[in-house]
């Protein structure tokens, strides 16, 4: 029989089993991004030439683990958190099969575990992609792939806890928008995981001498329905956190309820398309697949995006104007808490996610254009504009409002707490920035040493792109001050922090919290009277068509004609 406990801030009603494996995978996460971070900022470092810290064995060693660490299993274990906490805790429903979901935590740890030590080991250090002919220690394929079921156990208990909430009636109407959210992302991931069990599991029985061959072309499309979907389940993952960090912090409702639960559902028809962005010069795949993959359904997927960039601004504006805060275009916006880092982070994930992740995201996924950027460190400066600033920043935002209301304690450096999305946010778009300008130069992806200075040939790249790598490496350690702070405050609130003062009893029972309203209800804004978002998604239309034919200017240059 499940058991449950009334949260004193919110008015939920919570599963104990849920709560402590909400717990116990949040907590996890944060300890692989601070494993994964660290690694990252020896890639950093050695990709910064005047540094240049890590020899060459090390440096792949450094760059296998990051990747892994980051792109893997910290979005992971706190998407599986995400998952319990918008099934059981917004349904005010008991948890389905709290023993499975057991199960799926210490086989993902245990698999990560795995992994982690096979690249440790120096015997497998193959890169996040694992390209064949390259061959990692067979440990290495069998960490990903238990790493790969836990997840889906996690994924099965949360749409059996959906199923039992519908059933028991334990809400009304259709499911919260933010749990919409956590579905499409529930969604993606067991098409994620499936199509990374159709490659990783031969791949694994090749490393056991089982399979002779693995034919590097069908690997490589395989993998990437993966390899790229695994984003795919962040980004939706995301957009349920803007969602209800809108809700919490000012009872906002979206635009048009059903408009948003259609981006969703694009997201789940097309988004894993863009996987393919990473194919776009191979042999093993036809130019008609190419160019409707690029073209016709990468507009789609878009249009999903921008869908949310649009109406979680506009679900604010609308709350705000709401309050009284309706001078100008942008009181609601001046006026809002920026001093709060639930907000500010939440903010600073959806501009820099989609000047940055989804403007160079498009750009890449255009047939033509992705030619002068394949394969340059341009690919990692777009993935720290989606992954990083998008979906790592979504999470820590929200991480201050769930790690507080769960634990019932009062953060530990709450100072210091007000800065941290600002030096996380900012140091890694500038990275995703220097990184995007020195691939436009030439500079490679995966290479150790951009000056190739034991190479027989050598090859020098214009100065900018040496300044450029110098700047990514100092806009990496800012960001790193405000990952240690942000993993410092959650750390040090769990571990030591200040026990919060219950609110002393009222004589009349309290009014269910507005954010509780909107988090868990159903319902539009009931206005599209949002000026000030409309000036902004103009502006970020302006940035986003100039961009788009800046590098068709630019792709016009490459190849001289005579």
């Amino acid at each position: 029989m499940a058991e449950f406990r009334t949260c004193p801030d919110t008015g939920f009603k919570i599963d104990l089993a849920a709560d402590k494996l909400i717990k116990w995978n949040a907590v996890t996460a944060v300890v692989f991004l601070l494993v994964g971070g660290l690694f990252g900022l020896l890639v950093a470092l050695t990709r910064w030439p005047a540094v240049h810290l890590l020899p060459a064995d090390w440096f792949y060693l450094a760059l296998t683990a990051h990747g892994l660490d980051v792109l893997l299993v910290w979005m992971i274990f706190f998407e599986i958190a995400l998952l319990y906490f918008t099934s059981a805790v917004l349904l005010n429903a008991r948890l389905v099969f709290p023993k499975l979901a057991w199960v799926g935590f210490w086989v993902m740890l245990i698999g990560a575990a795995i992994t982690n030590v096979a690249v440790l080991r120096g015997d497998s250090s193959v890169m996040f992609t694992s390209y064949p002919p390259m061959m990692a220690a067979q440990d290495f394929y069998l960490g990903i792939i238990l790493f790969a079921v836990g997840a889906l156990l996690g994924c099965v208990v949360f749409f059996a806890t959906l199923h039992m909430a519908r059933k028991e009636k334990t809400y009304e109407g259709s499911i919260p928008l933010v749990t919409f959210g956590a579905l499409t992302a529930a969604i993606i991931a067991v098409f994620t995981i499936l199509s990374g069990a159709v490659i990783l599991v031969p791949t694994w029985f090749w490393s056991l001498g089982l399979l002779a061959h693995i034919d590097t072309v069908m690997y490589k499309v395989i993998w990437w329905a993966m390899g790229h979907s695994s984003q795919q389940i962040n980004v939706a993952a995301q957009i349920a956190c803007w969602y209800a960090v809108a809700a919490i912090l000012f009872g906002a409702k979206p635009l048009s309820e059903k408009v948003s639960r259609t981006a969703f559902l694009l997201y789940i028809l097309f988004l894993q398309l863009a996987s393919a962005h990473h194919l776009l010069v191979e042999p093993g795949l036809s130019s008609e697949y190419k160019i409707f993959n690029t073209s016709y359904a990468l507009y789609l997927a878009v249009l999903g995006s921008m869908i949310h960039g649009l109406t979680v601004p506009g679900a604010i504006e609308a709350a705000q104007r709401k309050k009284g805060f309706n001078k100008g275009l942008f009181e609601w916006l001046t006026k809002a808490p920026w001093g709060n880092p639930v907000f500010s982070g939440m903010a600073l994930s959806v501009v820099l996610f989609g000047f940055l992740g989804g403007i160079s995201g498009v750009m890449m996924g255009t047939e033509q254009l992705n030619l002068i950027t394949h394969n340059t460190i341009y690919v990692p400066g777009h993935f720290h504009g989606t992954v990083v600033v998008g979906s790592t920043l979504a999470f820590m935002s929200i991480s201050y409002w769930l790690v507080p209301t769960l634990w019932q304690k009062e953060l530990v450096f709450p100072g210091l707490a007000k800065w941290q999305p600002y030096l996380f946010g900012i140091g890694m778009g500038l990275v995703a920035v220097f990184m995007m300008g020195a691939g436009t130069l030439g500079v490679p992806r995966r290479h150790w040493d951009m000056t190739f200075a034991d190479a027989t040939l050598g090859f020098d790249f214009p100065a900018a792109a040496n300044l450029m790598m110098g700047l990514n490496g100092v806009s990496a350690l800012v960001a790193t001050v405000g990952a240690v702070i942000f993993i410092l405050n959650m750390v040090g609130t769990i571990l030591w922090g200040k026990a919060k003062v219950p609110a002393p009893a009222a004589a009349e029972p309290a009014p269910e919290p507005e954010a509780t309203n909107a988090a868990t209800g159903y319902g539009d804004a009931g206005t599209m009277e949002v000026p000030g978002t409309f000036v902004l998604a103009m502006i970020f239309l302006v940035a986003f068509v100039l961009y788009y034919f800046v590098n068709w200017k630019y792709l016009s240059s490459v190849w001289g004609l005579s």
